[in-house]
């Protein structure tokens, strides 16, 4: 029978629904599903409002973005985060901006970030098809997957994993229904789910790829599961398109790219590095790391899976069970066992070998790819359900063992979840106010201006509240801007837009003299605009106020380069709570820089030579080079790692992981040959050794 013919084909009535669950009463479904919502709910409020660096950097802008044309009117706002697909961010946007409270919108929210905890106890029925305390099994299901410190961390905030990972689940959910009873019609419907899901997010596609994992286990021959899987394709590649399509059709005209900034090594836009983008964050270094990861886990430190702590046991005690199930089917080999009793759930082992092989690929691709455990949200659902089901199986003549190894796992996280998981990202307590409490002055409101923000942090939460048709360009972000090459080109078109309307945007309360030694001084925005051929007008300085960030919101405000940061930088006066950027007019500099010209071309020299010389620590190699005085930085963004030429010095550091700073020689040693280096990763940690100038050959 085909897929075609399959889909055709009348139904048992048990078979109807889509998802396999018509024969459980909806009565068992509303009790389950009130109580996620109330979990939901319950969390949120307790945790506090979310004030993330992503947020404030480029979640609502990439909503505001998809809403509103910013093509013409901006440039890396956000930085390179600015041209992802946006869509996903569009509901954050337009719940803040309805004029609803920020518990009111997060409330929301929690509800919609609930549907996942519904959808896992959905999973749980299907690999747990019949018997009488199938219900408890679901709910189980639904505890362990509560558990994941990440999942919390997100409930009611503006992040998009949870939303997007919805969708990879109910794909999941639809294939694991289609391995009991074959459906192209299912197959069909996850495919384009799952498509969708991957063009919100790109990092879901590794969920969309694995997935064709769970097909190898349909009851059909051979012939007919190839059919299936091609079905799948060719629904996951047009699901894929058709969302994608109106973003990548921009993006395309505008820089030549459909998914700009990301695959510029195959489409080789001229506004951004060719060389390929892997972010190495949370990626293992050595296959051991990798083997070694779902115990990793378990420790309460920063930089496993997440930038804070995050520990998870359920990875490592999913491990463990298959062990014990694989131990078991060897030892039957040569001595049967009793089987199950018959008042325990049956776990059908179709599915739950089918869930096993997709998840263990995901596992592998996405360790690959990310390790980053905020986009593995969804399989960590599905991991709960394997749980369970191993447990299930291993213990299944033995109900006190599996009830205390339940127990033991709910309460190692429990103590793991209190003392050592960080569970929101820079939260504030509720006040009543909005989720962004903005006050400008009135000339920024009813003015426009090209705003030029200075820093890693692009600030372009601020960009709904400027005056209407104002345009923001983040020069100094992972992606510094200059006035040479296709960068170049466009910014000092939008200047001379835009001219005389021309600002500069820095934190601060304002711009300091020099002689303060505060930041930002005179000298740090002349020196950062001056590539521009502008210094600011110290006369024509405007304050804006932002109410409710924490001060460790202040405390990742730091710049790129090795020089201080603002943290401790206070305000002169208001609350605690209460930050401050500075905005100040631009004027043209006719100052002679010259000489700025010989120095940039001789840092460039050393830097191109520092990475070829150690290209997996300096990657991509040949980004721009941003120049603040005497100083000239490049940022890597695969490996987060930033190399500065200064005062007759090459350094360098981690400035995620606050490594220290590493020392690699004097400039004019490096000017005058190329330098062998032995550099590296070792677990977390990058190092580099100068070995000597390179021998002639």
């Amino acid at each position: 029978m085909t897929p075609a013919e399959d889909s055709a084909a009348p139904l048992p009535r048990s078979a109807v629904s889509l998802f396999e669950v018509s024969r459980v009463a909806t009565l068992y479904r509303v009790p389950v599903y009130v109580a996620c919502a109330v979990l939901a709910l319950a969390v949120n409020y307790l945790l506090g409002k979310e004030m993330a660096w992503d947020t404030l950097n480029h979640h609502l802008y990439s909503g505001f973005s998809a809403v509103h044309d910013r093509f013409a009117r901006d440039y890396f706002a956000a930085g390179v985060q600015a041209y992802l697909n946006p869509y996903a961010y569009v509901p954050f946007y337009a719940l803040t901006s309805s004029g609803l409270s920020a518990l009111q919108v997060a409330s929301l929210l929690a509800l919609l970030h609930a549907i996942i905890l519904c959808l896992t106890y959905e999973l749980a029925l299907v690999a747990f098809p019949s018997g009488e305390r199938r219900q408890r099994v679901g709910i189980c299901a639904v505890a362990l997957a509560s558990v994941n410190p990440i999942l919390l961390q997100q409930i009611g905030t503006s992040f998009n994993d949870i939303t997007t990972g919805e969708l990879v689940l109910v794909g999941w959910l639809l294939l694991a229904a289609a391995v009991r009873r074959p459906s192209a019609a299912r197959v069909i419907l996850a495919a384009a789910l799952l498509g969708a899901a991957s063009a919100l997010k790109l990092t879901n596609s590794v969920h969309a790829i694995a997935a064709a994992a769970v097909l190898i286990m349909l009851q059909r021959p051979l012939g007919e599961r190839l059919r299936y899987l091609t079905t799948y394709a060719l629904t996951l590649s047009a699901g894929f398109a058709i969302v994608a399509a109106p973003w990548s059709y921009r993006l395309e005209k505008t820089f030549g790219n459909p998914f700009f900034p990301l695959l510029n090594n195959v489409f080789r836009s001229p506004e951004f590095v060719t060389e390929p983008l892997r972010h190495l964050r949370f990626i293992p270094s050595s296959f051991a790391e990798a083997l070694w990861r779902p115990f990793a886990m378990l420790n309460p430190v920063p930089m496993v899976q997440e930038e804070i702590t995050a520990p998870d046991p359920r990875y490592a005690v999913l491990l463990v069970l298959a062990g014990v199930l694989l131990m078991q089917w060897l030892w039957r080999r040569y001595r049967p066992m009793p089987a199950p009793a018959p008042n325990e759930s049956p776990v059908d082992a179709r599915v739950l070998a089918a869930l096993g092989c997709g998840f263990a690929v995901d596992w592998t691709l996405w360790l690959m790819g990310s390790g980053n455990g905020r986009y593995f949200l969804p399989l960590g659902c599905v991991a709960a359900v394997l749980l369970v089901g191993l447990l299930f199986r291993v213990c299944a003549t033995r109900a006190k063992v599996r009830n205390y190894v339940l127990a033991a796992i709910f309460a190692t996280q429990a103590l793991q979840l209190w003392m050592g998981a960080e569970l929101r990202w820079n939260g504030v307590a509720w006040n009543g106010g909005p989720w962004f409490d903005v006050e400008l002055p009135q000339k920024l409101t009813s003015e426009p201006a090209l705003y030029l923000t200075m820093g890693s942090e692009s600030y372009s939460f601020i960009a709904p509240y400027l005056a209407q048709g104002a345009g923001i360009i983040n020069f100094t972000s992972t992606y510094p801007l200059g006035l040479s090459g296709a960068n170049g080109a466009r910014v000092a078109a939008m200047i001379r837009q835009h001219a005389p309307h021309l600002r500069v945007l820095a934190y601060g309360a304002r711009v300091y003299p020099d002689g303060e030694r505060r930041k930002p001084s005179v000298s740090d925005v002349n020196g950062a605009v001056r590539r521009f051929g502008l210094r600011a007008d110290t006369q024509d300085c405007a304050t804006i106020t932002v109410h409710g960030l924490p001060p460790e919101v202040e405390i990742q405000f730091t710049s790129s380069l090795p020089a201080p940061s603002h943290a401790g930088n206070l305000p002169e006066s208001g609350s605690a709570d209460t930050s401050h950027l500075v905005s100040c007019g631009l004027v043209p500099d006719y100052s002679d820089h010259s000489s700025d010209l010989a120095r940039e071309r001789s840092a460039g020299v050393v830097l191109d030579r520092l990475e070829d010389a150690c290209p997996q620590l300096f990657q991509p190699r040949r980004p721009p080079s941003d120049n603040r005085g005497s100083t000239w930085t490049r940022y890597y963004i695969n490996s987060d790692l930033s190399a500065w030429v200064s005062h007759d010095e090459i350094q360098f550091m981690d400035r995620l992981r606050d490594d220290k700073i590493v020392h690699l020689g004097r400039e004019s040693d490096w000017l005058r040959a190329p330098m062998k280096v032995s550099c590296g990763r070792s677990g977390r940690h990058y190092f580099a050794t100068v070995l000597g100038p390179v021998a002639a050959r």
